[in-house]
């Protein structure tokens, strides 16, 4: 029986999938748990359009974090520290600390996950930092630490 699979089923298939499964395990597991729906002519139309949609947001949201992208390379966040000898910092300034900076001046909300931070910045002046805002798109943000 051909079957359209709704839930990943270990070892028989991925949702949204398509495959021929024994009439026995389609009726009794798949079809009985939910994990599965007959691969009827209108079944198979609905799972081509949900693909086309879930394709359709994907590019969607690829073409948000391009432009999410070129707002932050334009953008430099200020934030101040007190420091000792030598430009070193009293702390760090570290990836939330960016982030709710980002957001109080310029509206923009970020995930502090997204700000790929390798070390807190423990230096006075200006730093690019790495953010993620796509496994496609990455930006660069530049942090301008001074001093109190």
């Amino acid at each position: 029986m051909k079957v359209i699979f709704l839930a990943d089923v270990k070892g028989k298939g991925k949702k949204g999938e398509t495959k021929n499964v024994a009439d026995g395990y389609a009726h009794n597991f798949l079809l009985k748990n939910n994990l599965a729906v007959e691969a009827t002519p209108a079944n198979m139309k609905s799972l081509e359009q949900q693909n086309k949609k879930q394709q359709r947001e994907a590019a969607e949201e690829l073409e948000d974090a391009k432009k999410l992208k070129e707002t932050l390379e334009k953008i430099t966040v200020q934030l101040s520290a007190k420091s000792g000898e030598g430009g070193r910092l009293f702390g760090s300034i570290t990836s939330k600390q960016i982030a709710e900076e980002l957001n109080k001046v310029n509206k923009i909300k970020l995930d502090k996950r997204k700000i790929e931070l390798e070390d807190p910045i423990r230096s006075l002046g200006v730093t690019n930092v790495p953010v993620k805002l796509h496994h496609e798109v990455t930006a660069t943000l530049k942090v301008h630490v001074k001093e109190v």
